[in-house]
């Protein structure tokens, strides 16, 4: 006697259990559950994506002041918006080449091409 209602229970809680899963399996692949999946989803993706943007910038930022000291540019807190500007000396020399160089200036006319 006992034993039948030992596996009477057993099973009714395995049919218990069974059907549970089945319906909340079920509610997670109708229409509305997946949309909400796939928008979740793609905040996810939004916020990591911004994320990575974010370092990206970080480490454009670090690179920049590390090429700006190796080359010996000096932010200029004087010039507008802290352009970067050139040493004094080199800043000369690149003034004075520019003014020397007379090459002649070619111009471009797309249509020559045809």
């Amino acid at each position: 006697m006992f034993r039948r209602a030992f596996w009477f229970t057993a099973g009714a809680a395995a049919g218990v259990w069974a059907t549970t899963k089945v319906n909340r399996r079920l509610k997670k692949l109708t229409p509305e559950s997946l949309a909400a999946q796939a928008a979740d989803k793609a905040v996810e993706a939004g916020h990591r994506l911004k994320d990575f943007a974010l370092d990206v910038k970080a480490g454009m930022t670090q690179r920049e002041d590390e090429l700006n000291d190796a080359l010996g540019l000096h932010q200029d807190p004087d010039r507008p918006d802290n352009v970067t500007a050139l040493p004094g000396p080199r800043r000369l020399r690149a003034i004075e080449n520019h003014q020397i160089d007379n090459r002649p200036k070619l111009s471009y006319n797309r249509n020559e091409d045809h």
